[in-house]
């Protein structure tokens, strides 16, 4: 049909026809921006444990199958520490704004659980400790990053509006990657028959430390009124400490045997 610009009702087939065509290419181009964002969000938050497996030398001993086990465990360890939260441990019924600080910490007592299941998955691996160590640890950190971060990532950062948060979500799973790692580590040198003496007390209090830094980051957040990135900020700076720690430990052990 030829375009009459006299005819009305051209110029409204006309019309409506452009603003089809650009609400179409607004939204292919807000789906590209959508899937780099996601892209991006996802190889910030995977990438890490994939270098971690080749780089550590697991891919070397045929490991995955370990990794599997362990993360089974850990599915099995946070189904059992549901049962006993929902049984023992009803939901906070205080005002708004009030922090329930004993009901907290006795609920970031039942993270010693996870210190079992490490330490069943270390003593069902025969081998060095620097594997045992990264069996369970990256077992135990990539099921959690499944369960937690994989759904939350697939479906908010592929959402039409930008929000840091799931960029914060993919650095937290980094640093929890090196928690579980420090953790590990501690579990293994405190369950040592020939640990000396004068590591026990730095041992346990890193154990501690382990188990309670939730507990610890959610108290600076309410306390302090800590913003996202500054929590942030505060948790890796935590992690850090206690893995050097760990870390510092596991070589002086390790060299003086």
């Amino acid at each position: 049909r030829t375009f009459n610009s006299d005819a009305q009702e051209d110029y409204w087939t006309c019309a409506c026809h452009c603003k089809i065509a650009i609400l179409l290419d607004l939204r292919r181009k807000i789906s590209t921006m959508t899937l780099f964002h996601f892209g991006n969000c996802f190889s910030l938050a995977y990438f890490p444990y994939f270098i971690t497996y080749k780089c550590s030398g697991l891919s070397e001993y045929n490991a995955f199958w370990r990794c599997v086990q362990a993360g089974a465990t850990y599915l099995f360890v946070q189904l059992c520490k549901m049962m006993f939260l929902a049984t023992f441990f009803p939901t906070w019924e205080g005002g708004a704004g009030v922090y329930d600080f004993v009901g907290e910490f006795m609920k970031a007592t039942v993270d010693m659980a996870d210190l079992l299941g490490l330490h069943l998955v270390m003593s069902k691996n025969a081998g060095k400790g620097e594997y045992k160590i990264m069996v369970a640890a990256m077992g135990w950190a990539t099921a959690e990053l499944i369960m937690s971060r994989c759904i939350p990532l697939w479906v908010g950062a592929r959402g039409i509006e930008f929000d840091w948060k799931y960029i914060q979500m993919s650095f937290d799973s980094n640093i929890s990657l090196v928690h579980y790692i420090a953790m590990a580590a501690v579990v293994w040198m405190f369950t040592r028959y020939d640990l000396p003496k004068s590591f026990r007390l730095p041992v346990t209090v890193l154990l501690g430390l382990c188990v309670y830094k939730g507990f610890l980051m959610e108290l600076f957040v309410h306390v302090f009124l800590l913003g996202s990135w500054t929590a942030l900020l505060v948790k890796a700076l935590l992690t850090g400490a206690i893995s050097l720690c760990s870390l510092f430990l596991f070589v002086t052990l390790v060299h003086s045997n």
